[in-house]
């Protein structure tokens, strides 16, 4: 287990993330954040970066004009990205940091931009989701 791994659980825990699950051979740890709407984020040290990744919903019915809203509304997001899966259909929220260099303040601003992202975008993901 690498120091990076104890530096990010620490810094999640000082950010009051509530840890769901933790793999320490992987180095991997699934986060919580009920009052910002966040749950099952999967936080992963493969240094040398850090990869943060959640699912936010699976696009029931494809349709050019969501994938086109969605590039767009990437150009909002201040911190990480809307990307899809390998089936196309699962849209994911991704952002990667350098683990050797990692702050508190980073790793802050990248779970704020997705908290923003959850509250300011909610219509739209649901109505994503059900059409």
């Amino acid at each position: 287990m690498s120091t990076y791994f104890n530096k990010v659980k620490d810094y999640l825990l000082n950010l009051e993330f509530n840890i769901v699950k933790e793999d320490t051979a992987e180095e991997l740890l699934v986060v919580e954040n009920p009052d910002g709407g966040i749950a099952n984020l999967i936080i992963d040290c493969e240094d040398p970066i850090l990869i943060i990744e959640g699912l936010l919903f699976e696009i029931a019915e494809e349709n050019p004009e969501t994938y086109k809203s969605l590039l767009k509304k990437n150009r909002e997001i201040v911190h990480g990205a809307f990307v899809l899966d390998d089936s196309g259909k699962k849209v994911i929220f991704r952002d990667t940091l350098q683990l050797e260099n990692l702050d508190q303040n980073e790793l802050e601003a990248t779970l704020n931009s997705l908290e923003l992202l959850l509250s300011e975008f909610s219509e739209e993901i649901i109505s994503y989701s059900k059409s």
